[in-house]
């Protein structure tokens, strides 16, 4: 499958029209950004392995009756998709505080929650995604009442799958963040990338970071823990 024009770029991939006007190819960038793209930098290698763990990723979640984007994977760095329209909202699942959460609401790191949390953010960067509950996506016409619990339901479950996929890889699954998109005829299927740039990831023995925090936080290291990740869950 060819590349034609590109149709967007987005700040850790690209997307390209082919000939087939229900799919197009993304090719996942080594640009880095953080804090509300203030912080921008390179993490070599980034690339191909989000591209890669995220198609693994999206294949083990099908496989549990969660319908993905995914359709072929063309190299390290390009796979083939579905053409989907985004959901206007980042689904934010929880399982341990951490980042903005700790902040938000003045908790230290590390607290283990009951039971997952789930939150949506309007999808807009020149608001910075703002917190938003269901009835505000409802009342801007983001989703309807039936896509916010179909979406709901599907990140409960990624979560779950997840977690304990990552568990047996000794990584504990701290949060995460999804995107959901519909195909033409109206079905939810999740999109986007599941990454260290898209999820908190701490080893369970040491609680050592490896993912995108190493980069936001400026710790150093940040290479080494995103090949670390990939090594765990490729045995590279």
């Amino acid at each position: 499958m060819e590349k034609t024009a590109q149709l967007y770029e987005g700040k850790a991939k690209k997307v390209f029209a082919t000939e087939d006007p229900s799919l197009v190819i993304v090719s996942y960038k080594d640009d880095a950004t953080a804090l509300d793209g203030l912080k921008k930098g390179t993490i070599v290698g980034k690339g191909a392995i989000n591209n890669r763990m995220s198609n693994y990723l999206m294949k083990l979640l099908e496989k549990s009756g969660v319908p993905t984007h995914l359709v072929e994977e063309l190299n390290d760095r390009e796979t083939v998709v579905k053409k989907v329209s985004i959901v206007p909202l980042e689904v934010i699942i929880r399982n341990i505080s951490a980042g903005s959460f700790a902040k938000r609401y003045g908790v230290e790191e590390g607290i283990v929650f009951a039971e997952p949390t789930i939150e949506f953010s309007y999808k807009n960067d020149d608001l910075h995604d703002p917190l938003i509950n269901s009835y505000h996506a409802l009342a801007l016409g983001l989703a309807t009442k039936d896509e916010i619990e179909t979406i709901k339901k599907y990140a409960f479950k990624v979560n779950e799958v997840l977690k304990e996929y990552f568990k047996g890889l000794g990584v504990t699954l701290v949060d995460f963040k999804l995107e959901f998109g519909k195909t033409p005829d109206g079905t939810i299927v999740l999109a986007d990338e599941i990454s260290p740039d898209t999820c908190r990831f701490w080893d369970s023995k040491t609680n050592e970071k490896l993912d995108k925090d190493r980069f936001r936080r400026d710790m150093g290291g940040v290479e080494d823990a995103y090949n670390e990740m990939m090594r765990r869950v490729f045995g590279e």
